[in-house]
């Protein structure tokens, strides 16, 4: 696959990605749930790395209150279905990279054919029902879940591949079941640039994942508060008795 010099040339400069990891990223697939908060970040660096396919799942059309953070989309788009909204600016940014919107939701039906031919899966959601079906699609699929959260000024971002080896947890090792406090951010309000920084990471784990660079988040949870300024990694332990993976070989 040709690698446009010119566009990737910071990228090829590194020594941890180069022309071979520029490559791979344009040879990658990514599935992106949820075009808000954190998906429109995340879409936006990955089509910007040259990713070779973004499939956007999301079944919401834009409003006012989403352009305070949502910032692939504009005044003008109020109305419009976010995933379509997504693919076109996108394809603005980058026309080599192939973008897929798909306006509906991700349900445990739906997501085993929406995970076909993907190399990885970012989550941006913001309802546990949807985070715990693609995590258990992810588990079935083999393919590394990228998870984003947010609320009011925190932020938390993990990697998860049970595939990977015997002691990777899964997303619902971290998160058996829903708090039953759970809120979403329309209800808890949230500041907008927080979800760059989630969703910047995000994008900054699967460049990770794909071109081998670095330390990818494995297994761990990287947990940001943006009102004191602090930022802390935990380590995620796999659950032997989870619904989700427990039951795989040790």
């Amino acid at each position: 696959m040709s690698v446009d010099i010119d566009r990737h040339a910071r990228h090829i400069l590194l020594r941890e990605i180069g022309g071979p990891g520029q490559q791979k990223l344009g040879r990658a697939s990514v599935l992106i749930v949820g075009a808000g908060g954190l998906g429109s970040p995340a879409a936006l660096y990955l089509a910007a790395a040259g990713i070779g396919r973004l499939r956007i799942v999301d079944p919401d059309t834009v409003s006012l209150d989403n352009l305070q953070r949502q910032i692939l989309f504009r005044s003008g788009d109020v109305g419009a279905s976010k995933a379509e909204r997504a693919a076109a600016t996108l394809a603005a940014l980058d026309p080599n990279v192939t973008v897929e919107p798909v306006v509906g939701r991700a349900t445990s039906g739906t997501l085993p054919d929406l995970m076909d031919g993907m190399s990885l899966v970012l989550d941006g959601c913001d309802s546990f029902e949807t985070r715990f079906a693609v995590n258990g699609a992810a588990v079935d699929a083999g393919l590394p879940l990228i998870s984003g959260a947010v609320g009011r000024w925190d932020g938390q971002v993990g990697v998860f591949a049970p595939h990977l080896g015997p002691d990777q947890p899964c997303y619902q090792c971290l998160v058996p079941e829903a708090p039953p406090d759970a809120a979403t951010c329309a209800e808890v309000g949230i500041v907008g640039a927080l979800t760059g920084v989630i969703g910047s990471l995000m994008a900054l784990e699967a460049i990770k994942l794909v071109t081998g660079a670095g330390t990818p988040l494995l297994g761990r949870l990287h947990i940001q508060d943006t009102l004191a300024a602090e930022a802390r990694v935990v380590r995620v332990a796999r659950d032997p008795a989870c619904a989700v993976c427990g039951n795989r070989n040790s």
